[in-house]
């Protein structure tokens, strides 16, 4: 697969783009690359160009659009994780590696046990970090769609949102100790189920938080005998959904 770059605005077979400064500085100072080399661009609207670097300078790299490819290589499955915000280092891992396993969309919420608290002018700062990794996972993984991450709400919110938009056929997950179910006994969803997965912080989800999300509507499951820490969690799930149900 040749260097992929997000290009977030239209492309046009036969123009010419120029590269932003920090995917210019990848270009060149990361990949090496030159003049005459071939890329792939994608804008996360579906389908990927082919291209190679044009002109390659210390002040500017564009970039020839040569053809438009429709790949598409999304999970058959919408999975909408719900994480419990946590410490830096984690909640990137979290997002990282579950846009890097097929999850449609993320949304970060607050729970009584939240280790970070976010004012309001940290927690939009830290939504665009967390935009910035979706794109450089999206890049290295070949998705051709960005996922959506929302603002960082509290779990309560959350909740209410699904019980408002909650459709027959989708699915509502919930990881617990004290869960019996496990995923093997599910039948897979329909192919036009949204999935929901929520999972606690580092503390996990307290008494009442765990009532409210059962009340919702959420199936409680467990994955084996084991506790899994919270950055384990969602991704050994989503992992195990794409063997399952998925595209594995």
């Amino acid at each position: 697969m040749h260097a992929r770059f997000y290009h977030p605005e239209e492309i046009t077979l036969g123009k010419i783009i120029e590269l932003s400064a920090e995917n210019k500085h990848h270009a060149t100072r990361v990949l090496r690359l030159k003049n005459g080399n071939p890329i792939t661009i994608f804008n996360g609207l579906g389908g990927e160009f082919s291209a190679h670097i044009e002109v390659i300078s210390k002040s500017s790299a564009t970039v020839l659009i040569d053809a438009y490819h429709n790949t598409n290589r999304e999970s058959p499955l919408s999975i909408e994780l719900a994480q419990a915000i946590c410490i830096n280092e984690k909640m990137d891992w979290i997002i990282q590696k579950s846009i890097e396993l097929g999850i449609t969309r993320i949304q970060p919420v607050l729970t009584a046990r939240s280790i970070v608290h976010l004012s309001d002018e940290r927690s939009s700062k830290r939504l665009q970090h967390w935009k910035k990794i979706i794109i450089s996972a999206c890049e290295q993984c070949g998705r051709n769609y960005l996922p959506q991450i929302l603002p960082l709400i509290p779990l309560a919110e959350w909740l209410s949102q699904k019980k408002t938009h909650h459709r027959a056929n989708d699915v509502h997950l919930m990881l617990s100790t004290k869960a019996t179910n496990d995923l093997k006994s599910m039948s897979k969803p329909p192919g036009d189920a949204n999935i929901a997965l929520v999972i606690g912080p580092e503390g996990g989800f307290t008494a009442e938080e765990e009532t409210a999300i059962l009340y919702s509507g959420f199936i409680p499951l467990r994955l084996g005998k084991r506790i899994l820490r919270t950055e384990s969690a969602a991704l050994a799930t989503i992992a195990a959904m794409q063997a399952l149900w998925g595209d594995y």
